[in-house]
């Protein structure tokens, strides 16, 4: 049970609760009795410093204020007289002595001044000044040790302890339930996660748990969610591209298959047509591993690429003198529009024209006699160069366009089918774009036509 996270943060609002219960009940004890002393002898001072001053307004002088407090001060030992304070302490009435404004000493502060002696500066200058008309006419001298608590006096502290006490325990209560109530709401969430978690582990990868706020536990969460939708599409695609290679594999082997056993039945003669059925099949296997390997070795980050410089201008202008032939041949114009001086950039080129050349067989595919193919390049503010494959086709559908890129994706399927597409293409082209830092996007509209658009950073 203690290793539960809600029992750990409980007792820990608990030991923060008592610790500071505690160390605030012993500032208060600590201090409260010297607090008491010092307000009792402000009291007594403020007491004596009227009665003086009233004296001294009444008399005009000192002569006699010795008797004058000594019959004051034996009222208050006829008071005191049953409290007694701790032996070795100072009777209140004996803490403070009088001199005149010269600093000669009119009462004696018992231990310290006697009657006669004089006051140093220094000291004067800390006691009480008694002030009349305007006038300092004598200062009060106050002992340095304070007096003993009387019984009433040391029962109020003894209250004010209890009342810490109580204060205490309250508080370790109040923080009791709030860490508990704060524990589960902060671990009911992290439950929910765990939950959801074992259940991934079993299989079960689409999981959403609920987000209850907007904290790091709430983040958490939300980030649990975009990754449990990740790994569910993962999985999927996964699984699709399983099915999808299987598909791939399945016709070239049937087709191979079925040719060489009508042979070695003689059912068939193996003439040089039959047999190039055969080879061309094989040759379609052999693309479709190629592409897959280049794939995977772009998911492991192991695509291997010779980077040199490479001019744009001259690069389009390969690959229009690689397809010219056949643009030609299916009616279709392609040209080159490529900005003057342009920056050469750092790339593999072999690995680029692969990636030009995809796009361009793709857009020959679709494009329709009388229309055109436009290769572009152009160099961007933010020190990237875009290059650029425009045709006039039919354009990609928008429900089509999220997945033009996935692995296996076909927009039209029977077409692809026929034209024996593995739809790996894009994907190639996509991966080896990315594995030089740039990106590889697709704006189309239906019947406009469609462009790609690579975009690479200068190096």
């Amino acid at each position: 049970m203690l290793r539960s996270l809600s029992w750990k943060l409980t007792l820990a609002f608990l030991l923060v609760a008592l610790t500071a219960t505690l160390l605030l009940a012993a500032v208060i004890r600590l201090t409260s009795a010297g607090q008491l002393d010092r307000l009792i002898i402000e009291q007594r001072r403020n007491e004596l410093q009227a009665q003086l001053v009233n004296y001294y307004q009444a008399n005009g002088s000192w002569a006699g204020v010795q008797l004058y407090l000594a019959q004051l001060r034996g009222g208050l030992r006829l008071r005191e007289q049953t409290n007694r304070p701790p032996v070795g302490r100072r009777e209140r009435y004996e803490l403070f002595g009088l001199a005149d404004a010269d600093g000669n000493v009119i009462i004696p502060l018992p231990g310290e001044y006697l009657p006669g002696a004089r006051v140093p500066p220094g000291v004067l200058a800390r006691g009480e000044p008694v002030v009349v008309d305007g006038q300092t006419v004598g200062v009060i001298l106050t002992a340095g040790l304070p007096p003993g608590l009387n019984p009433e006096e040391t029962a109020y502290l003894q209250r004010t302890t209890a009342a810490l006490v109580l204060a205490g325990i309250g508080a370790v209560i109040v923080a009791l339930l709030v860490g508990v109530w704060l524990a589960r709401t902060l671990t009911r969430p992290l439950r929910a996660l765990t939950a959801a978690a074992h259940r991934i582990a079993g299989g079960d990868l689409e999981q959403v748990v609920t987000v209850q706020s907007a904290d790091e536990i709430g983040e958490l969460a939300a980030a649990f969610n975009r990754m449990s939708r990740e790994v569910a599409r993962a999985n999927q695609a996964r699984k699709q591209m399983t099915a999808d290679v299987a598909h791939e594999l399945r016709t070239p082997l049937t087709v191979i298959g079925g040719y060489i056993e009508s042979m070695r039945d003689g059912v068939l003669e193996a003439t040089p047509e039959r047999l190039g059925v055969i080879y061309s099949e094989i040759e379609r296997l052999q693309r479709l591993v190629g592409d897959l390997r280049t794939l995977s070795q772009a998911d492991t980050g192991e695509l291997k690429l010779e980077v040199q410089p490479v001019s744009p201008a001259e690069l389009l202008q390969q690959v229009q003198a690689a397809f010219a032939h056949q643009a030609a041949q299916k009616g279709v114009a392609l040209s080159v529009e490529a900005e003057r001086a342009l920056p050469a950039f750092g790339a593999d080129e072999i690995r680029l024209m692969q990636v030009l050349g995809n796009l361009v067989a793709n857009a020959l595919r679709y494009t329709p006699a009388g229309g055109q193919i436009v290769l572009g390049a152009i160099a961007s503010s933010d020190r990237h160069v875009s290059l650029t494959v425009r045709d006039t086709g039919p354009g990609i559908a928008p429900e089509d366009l999220p997945f033009i890129f996935d692995r296996f994706y076909r927009a039209d399927k029977a077409r692809a089918t026929e034209n024996g597409e593995s739809g790996l293409g894009l994907a190639i082209a996509k991966a080896i774009v990315e594995a030089h830092g740039g990106t590889l996007t697709v704006d189309s509209t239906l019947g406009q036509g469609s462009t790609f658009v690579i975009q690479l950073p200068q190096r």
